[in-house]
């Protein structure tokens, strides 16, 4: 008596086909699964084990032979519970084989027979509703993968969802006994607001360089005293940015799926904020370890990574960061595999001046400064910051400021300027796109479903992420602008880098003023956020 169901294999955000091949005959009584499963995968035998008997099912006593196939690829998770246990049955008789195909099965059992909720649903469901194929998962996960046809699918295509609470409940839909609700695709609930930036005093430049990096996505850097109020300005940048498309939403939600960090299954079109503490290692801000998992900057794809005290992370994690800087991915490679998640995300870090903080305060004067400021800001790398587009002195804040009623001018305010300056860069690439004036990123066809859609998350969406031909379609500067930007290039030693990066964030300031062209005041105010070298600048 044999059986095959099909599950997947989780490499990065790519879905690899798995089947589950049950067979059941005479000889020694064992219960063996094969296949270069982990431990948690051969775990399963106790947790099904455990579950028929809460449902008053007995193993026969035979030989039980589980084979993963393709039995070279390594298999981790717990979701291979329910695709064995429904192998078995299918294997056993209980249901019939026909019943399972055509379904890609995922979900953990507990012991009295419910199904828990597994990680990697929603890109799952993706793959096997373009593959044509129905997916069983757990109820819990069932809002999850209902997102999985909305990616390329019409509502009529789409093939069906079976979420069931419990293993016999789903035994009982699978033989026509009982009938499961169909699961919804559901949105979270987004209108908690965020923090409001006039709850700040003081800081108007601040602000202003917080509204050009919502607007065109840069990179910021803060410097400045303990209490000067830099993390209270990152922490309000999320509430200047417009919210995901549909198309960000989704892929921003699968590798949340992949960390098991969902929730309900509902989608939000809320950017996400991560802020992890400067203790962090190298493996949780860029992902990897043993099993390779999603780090912090996959997590805040198209969100915010806010760095706060960044020259405390340690120096290799940091120049991690360079790579994804660049090219939106993390491939973190292993003698055994390659994994590939995106990390389009933006940048937002924090610092003192000096490890006391207080270089440069006329009131509170730094013991060991200038030598003080030297050492530490010498712990982050010219690459690095090279590719920080807005670095900002940010000061301490005066008494007669706090002593002033709140600003006027708002949150919503601000996003309604950043919402308009993105809605123009959004039109104007897409039409340069309809010109086909932006690289188009053939399919390849060895790759799987979802490594090669991770190929075309790198298109660009706003300035920030335009660079090359594209750039210097969008963002050429009048005469007076370019011989400035020359002048300013060869007496600041500005790098290649440096140098789109400041027309990047002109052409944002033109977008913010409703300018079609960048004029010298735009480049002019473009090359005062850049950071000139810190010894140079603590000399001067």
């Amino acid at each position: 008596m044999q059986a095959t169901v099909r599950t997947v294999a989780f490499q990065g955000i790519d879905v690899l086909p798995v089947d589950v091949q049950v067979l059941v005959a005479p000889g020694t009584i064992a219960f063996a699964v094969v296949g270069l499963a982990d431990k948690a995968v051969g775990e399963s035998r106790e947790r099904v084990r455990a579950c028929f008997r809460a449902l008053g099912l007995a193993l026969p006593p035979q030989r039980i032979t589980v084979n993963l196939s393709p039995a070279d690829l390594a298999k981790e998770g717990s979701h291979y519970d329910l695709p064995i246990a429904l192998g078995l049955l299918a294997a056993l008789g209980v249901l019939p084989r026909e019943s399972v195909e055509g379904f890609v099965v995922l979900g953990e059992l507990a012991l009295d027979g419910s199904l828990c909720r597994v990680p990697g649903v929603l890109p799952a469901a993706i793959a096997a509703q373009a593959a044509g194929r129905g997916v069983i998962c757990p109820a819990v996960c069932g809002g999850e993968a209902a997102w999985g046809g909305f990616d390329s699918l019409a509502e009529t295509d789409r093939p069906p969802i079976i979420a069931a609470p419990s293993l016999l409940a789903l035994i009982n839909h699978l033989r026509g006994q009982q009938t499961l609700p169909a699961p919804e695709a559901l949105m979270a609930d987004d209108r908690a607001t965020y923090p409001d930036l006039s709850e700040i005093k003081g800081q108007e430049s601040a602000k202003r360089v917080l509204e050009i990096a919502a607007a065109g996505g840069h990179n910021l850097l803060m410097i400045g005293p303990p209490g000067s109020g830099k993390s209270m300005l990152a922490a309000r940048l999320p509430g200047l940015l417009p919210p995901l498309d549909p198309e960000e939403a989704l892929e921003a939600s699968m590798v949340r799926s992949l960390a098991g960090d969902l929730g309900e299954g509902r989608l939000s079109r809320r950017r996400t904020f991560r802020d992890p503490h400067h203790s962090a290692t190298l493996q949780a801000l860029i992902g990897g370890g043993a099993r390779p998992k999603p780090g912090e900057v996959s997590l805040a794809h198209h969100g915010v990574l806010f760095l706060d005290e960044l020259p405390e992370f340690n120096r290799a994690t940091l120049e991690a960061l360079r790579q994804p800087l660049e090219s939106g991915r993390v491939t973190v490679a292993r003698a055994n595999a390659h994994v590939t998640y995106p990390a389009r995300f933006q940048l937002v870090a924090a610092m003192n001046p000096c490890r006391c903080g207080h270089l440069m305060d006329p009131t509170r004067a730094c013991a060991r400064g200038p030598r003080c400021g030297a050492d530490y800001q010498a712990k982050l790398s010219g690459p690095l910051l090279d590719r920080i587009d807005l670095t900002i002195d940010v000061p301490a804040v005066a008494a007669a400021d706090l002593a002033l009623p709140p600003p006027a001018e708002t949150s919503a305010d601000i996003a309604a300027r950043v919402a308009a300056a993105r809605t123009v860069q959004r039109e104007r690439l897409a039409a340069l796109d309809a010109k086909g004036k932006l690289t188009a990123v053939e399919a390849d066809p060895a790759a799987g479903l979802l490594a090669d859609r991770v190929r075309n998350w790198s298109k660009p969406r706003c300035n920030a992420d335009t660079d090359g031909a594209l750039l210097a379609a969008i963002a050429e500067p009048d005469a007076e602008g370019r011989a400035l930007l020359a002048r300013a290039a060869e007496r600041l030693g500005l790098s290649a880098r440096a140098w789109h990066r400041t027309l990047r964030v002109a052409r944002t300031l033109a977008d913010l003023d409703g300018s079609d062209a960048v004029r010298r005041l735009h480049i002019a105010e473009a090359l005062s956020y850049r950071r000139p070298q810190t010894r140079s600048m603590l000399a001067a």
